[in-house]
């Protein structure tokens, strides 16, 4: 029997707006729980407004305006708080540090599909208004108190003391400034919540708006991905470079997230936000799914990690079970590999819905390196206790096919439709540029050295049509452009770190959200790292439907010239985003190396970014090396200096470690430092326990030169005892990343070497007919 209507509207009004109640993540639980701090204001305050998408990426509200300017509601900063005015502030703004919002997710015109599904209450979606940046939505914050607001900055619609900003003598309102992120004595007005569109909202390739700070509705697209955005930034932009946290979360290029950062894995992974597009032609592959499925009824005495029906609600039900199902294979390696919907859910607990009743128990401690210590890693979220115990996964569950709908009208962005000519004009103007012939000469380079890969059509591709359009919907292409099958990433050679994220894996926090058949993949051979099993190592082939549109290339847009913003509102004591990742052989920051190029949206600046990362991918042997580095040294206190700590009488040394500027990034993001201090330990205290722990990873010669290092950085610490920090010196580097770094690799831009061996006219060619598919 089909399922009722879903609604593409009400799904777009979800993606767009519903936040699942984690503001309460963001305002709370990431400062108490994971040790990092977001400065808002610096983000969504109205004087930055025009700072939005050049420093941060985000895409500008066109509906919000800053208080004062003409036909503005609010007329004066104090008003709002500092932020933007925003369509519904007219009501939120009544009930800053009051109770009793009623949350506009309430008047949701629900579809035929959540009616059926007995869908849960639509204010569980928790929309509040926007920030003035898409996908960031904030609530009035009922804990606000504006006398302590006014006396510590001054006026209602001032955040200066609140964020630090100090004066020339560092004072902020007569007082010393210091930071109050962490002060839950003074709450800000507003709490921030994000949406599951705050990564993917673009401008639309094919319709860009002619100012990026003042877009139109027509230029915004809900599902393009946004190649631009600093969400890593943005996350850890009340740190500094100093921080380990914000070494593990913040750094990040343009247009990539470290998804695995708040359920940290210590593997420093970021990748694109996907551009979803053409989904319902996306292959599909078999996998033994264990997960739970709906059902009319559970049996008598069901235990409810089996079978559990929502009371109140007939026929409602869901039973556990194991089954061979044809589905997608999403993120990066195909991990989450149990369905579409299932996989658009995670992202809202991985933004933090339903964190307190369901998702934080499992999250590691960053600094606890006692493995005795409450959340010393991480433990497998439990999706049918959170069905059970979280209204706002029950909201978004029962409206998943609303969101679907939604996915599956996201159509490719033409380079014709973007210069307003036909196809057959694109490929002239391409024959133009590049030579007679070229696109034609393109599709056959294509079809014989690149559709193997990127075609969802079968073999032979000699007279395929990578063109070709549904006959019942000429927008819908039946060409994915890519068969979403994996490969070793050693096989491709790009960046591995993205491959080798660990969240998925048993015992680990994604655990159910894995085929059962993803960890049974056999560890990369061309891995190096003492971690890799369990289904790690693999990129899928992805899809290059607009490609045009997307550059810079690879999972970490590392192919292709770096992108930057060009902001107009700088403050004393302001992060530079715009590192230069350009390195030497030897590793070193290379002098005179080239500039970022200026973010640029137009469907112009998009196809030149889209040539040069072309050529960039053809020619890698004329790539220069890209890499983090440490900007500044970086100290981690892994066994603090307490008497009673276990871990410092264990080693008879307290630890601190300095990382120092100009290092490898990676050498920080990286590292397995509970492991290190674990087996530090192991090795004093017997070595049985330390044999039994890597008896399966690594042989008794590695064994050996393990255990030796491990007593002869002891012998060091002791040296050091009484000095601020153990300072890392290049022998220490090379045997600590050997065995506790997640990834070994360290150059961000190598690989894909694939259409190297072209001669240039062929490469010429295969660039120009890339572009118009």
């Amino acid at each position: 029997m089909p399922e009722p209507k879903a609604s593409p509207r009400a799904g777009s009004e979800i993606w767009f707006n519903a936040t699942a109640f984690n503001d309460r993540f963001f305002t709370y639980a990431f400062q108490q729980r994971l040790g990092a701090a977001i400065d808002w204001f610096w983000v969504f305050g109205a004087k930055y407004r025009a700072d939005i998408f050049q420093r941060w990426g985000g895409i500008p509200d066109p509906d919000c305006c800053v208080p004062g300017d003409p036909n503005c509601p609010a007329k004066s900063l104090d008003e709002t708080y500092g932020f933007q005015w925003c369509p519904g502030d007219g009501q939120l703004l009544q009930f800053v540090g009051k109770l009793g919002y009623k949350d506009p997710a309430c008047d949701l015109k629900d579809s035929a599909s959540a009616a059926a599904n007995q869908a849960q209450n639509a204010c569980d979606l928790h929309f509040g208004t926007s920030t003035g940046v898409l996908g960031l939505r904030k609530f009035p914050n009922p804990r606000f108190n504006a006398e302590k607001w006014k006396a510590l900055n001054g006026s209602l619609g001032s955040w200066d003391c609140f964020r630090g900003k100090g004066d020339a003598e560092g004072k902020c309102n007569g007082k010393a400034a210091a930071k109050h992120f962490f002060d839950g004595a003074v709450e800000p007005p507003f709490r921030i919540g994000m949406a599951c569109g705050a990564c993917h909202i673009g401008y639309k390739p094919d319709n860009p708006p002619a100012d990026p700070d003042k877009p139109a509705w027509d230029n915004i697209d809900g599902l393009v991905g946004n190649q631009y955005s600093r969400i890593s930034n943005l996350l850890g932009s009340g740190f500094t470079p100093h921080d380990l946290e914000w070494q593990l979360i913040a750094r990040a290029r343009p247009g990539i997230v470290d998804t695995s950062a708040l359920p940290m894995d210590f593997v420093s992974n970021p990748g694109t936000m996907n551009a979803i597009i053409n989904f319902a032609r996306r292959p599909l592959h078999e996998h033994n799914i264990l997960k739970w499925r709906k059902a009319a009824s559970c049996e008598a005495n069901s235990a409810p990690d089996a079978c559990w029906c929502e009371p109140g609600k007939q026929g409602k039900c869901w039973q556990r079970g194991t089954q061979k199902e044809l589905v997608q294979n999403i993120l990066k390696g195909g991990e989450d590999s149990i369905g579409l919907r299932e996989a658009i859910q995670r992202v809202y607990f991985n933004i933090g819905s339903c964190s307190e009743q369901c998702w934080l128990n499992h999250l590691p401690d960053v600094r606890a390196a006692d493995p005795g210590q409450r959340n010393y890693g991480q433990s497998p979220f439990g999706v049918g206790q959170c069905r059970r115990d979280c209204a706002a996964f029950r909201a978004i569950e029962d409206r998943l096919p609303d969101l679907e709908a939604v996915f599956m009208t996201a159509r490719p962005s033409d380079l014709w439709t973007a210069r307003g000519i036909t196809r057959e004009q694109l490929e002239a103007q391409l024959d133009q540029e590049f030579f007679p012939g070229a696109v034609k000469r393109g599709r056959e380079v294509f079809a014989r050295q690149c559709a193997s890969c990127h075609s969802s059509q079968p073999e032979p591709h000699d007279t395929a049509d990578f063109h070709a359009t549904d006959p019942n919907d000429p927008t819908l292409r039946l060409d994915w452009l890519g068969n979403d099958e994996v490969h070793p990433a050693s096989e491709i050679g790009t960046f591995a770190g993205r491959s080798l994220h660990s969240n998925h894996m048993p015992s680990r926090v994604w655990e159910e959200y894995a085929a059962l058949d993803l960890r049974e993949r056999a560890p990369d051979p061309g891995r190096k790292e003492v971690m890799k099993g369990a289904g790690r190592g693999y990129y899928r082939n992805i899809s290059l439907l607009s490609t045009w549109a997307h550059a810079p290339f690879m999972h970490n847009n590392a192919i292709g010239p770096e992108i930057c913003g060009q902001t107009t509102v700088n403050e004393q004591g302001d992060l530079d985003f715009n590192e230069n990742l350009y390195v030497t052989k030897d590793g070193t920051p290379l002098d005179g190396a080239p500039a970022c190029r200026a973010f640029d949206a137009s469907a112009e600046g998009r196809y030149r970014l889209y040539v040069d990362s072309m050529r960039d991918m053809l020619n890698p042997a004329k790539r220069i090396p890209k890499m983090h580095l440490l900007s500044h040294d970086v100290i981690i206190p892994v066994v603090p200096k307490i008497e009673d700590s276990k871990l410092a009488q264990a080693l008879g040394v307290s630890l601190s470690i300095k990382f120092p500027k100009g290092k490898p990034a990676l050498d920080v993001g990286s590292l397995r430092f509970k492991d290190l201090i674990q087996d530090m330990v192991l090795v004093l205290r017997g070595e049985q326990k330390f044999t039994a722990k890597y008896q399966a990873l690594l042989d008794q010669g590695q064994r050996d030169e393990l255990q030796a290092g491990l007593k002869r950085m002891h012998l060091e610490l002791l040296k050091a005892a009484g000095k601020d920090y153990f300072e890392v010196n290049d022998e220490a580097r090379a045997f600590i990343q050997k065995f506790y770094s997640t990834t070994l690799e360290r150059v961000e831009n190598n690989g894909h070497r694939f259409g190297e061996s072209l001669s240039d006219q062929d490469k010429d060619a295969l660039i120009a007919f890339v572009a118009t598919l």
